[in-house]
């Protein structure tokens, strides 16, 4: 492996750190983005019991905000629970916003890394050729710097391309899930809001339905 770092050049450095970063946010993401943490199940049907049977006290709401994304829209929605319906829906629009953008975390950077990584491949070719270029001399070619700069050439713009094919993956993964953590929120939230307003008292009932 070091050897094909010494014979990829000084551009492979880049590279090498953006493969890096990428390996690391992946599995920060994959270890963050999970389901479960996310959307803990039966959170709602075990809220609506809560609120039905006692209310939900200040530090319930603190404690519920902090167990999840879910919770934390889910306490927005009932800290206006006296509030009309349509102002429980800009809580919750908002506090899905503020979530959204907490899941988003690092996802530009992983976007950033798949686009950057083949320019960077080029940049390293560019060296290359001109390592090429300058092999020749009026006396002819020097055999040692013209492989040298091939190999620049040619692993840095693999070295591009390994690295943006998978992180473009990733990122689109991960872009796709928090659109599909989003929207499952907001879902989840407005029936919750429902509830609240009377508009729906069958939740657990139809849940239950639906999932036999």
């Amino acid at each position: 492996m070091f050897s094909i770092i010494q014979a990829a050049g000084w551009p492979i450095w880049p590279l090498l750190l953006a493969s890096v970063i990428a390996v690391a946010l992946i599995i920060e993401r994959s270890a963050t983005l999970r389901q479960t943490r996310i959307l803990p199940p039966r959170l709602v049907e075990q809220v609506v019991a809560v609120y039905q049977r006692d209310g939900l006290s200040r530090e319930a709401l603190d404690r519920l905000a902090q167990d999840s994304s879910l919770g934390t829209v889910l306490a927005a929605a009932l800290r206006n629970h006296r509030s009309p319906r349509y102002v429980m829906k800009e809580a919750i629009e908002e506090a899905g916003r503020s979530v959204a953008h907490d899941l988003d975390r690092f996802l530009t950077t992983l976007g950033t890394i798949a686009t950057a990584s083949p320019l960077l491949g080029l940049f390293g070719t560019v060296i290359g050729m001109i390592e090429i270029f300058g092999s020749q001399s009026p006396s002819g070619t020097n055999p040692q710097q013209l492989a040298h700069g091939i190999s620049i050439a040619l692993y840095n713009t693999a070295f591009g391309i390994g690295i943006a094919v998978p992180s473009l993956i990733f990122y689109r993964h991960f872009r796709n899930k928090v659109d599909g953590f989003v929207v499952q929120m907001e879902q989840e939230a407005a029936r919750l809001a429902d509830i609240v307003h009377g508009k729906r008292t069958d939740y657990g009932v139809a849940r239950g339905q639906g999932a036999a």
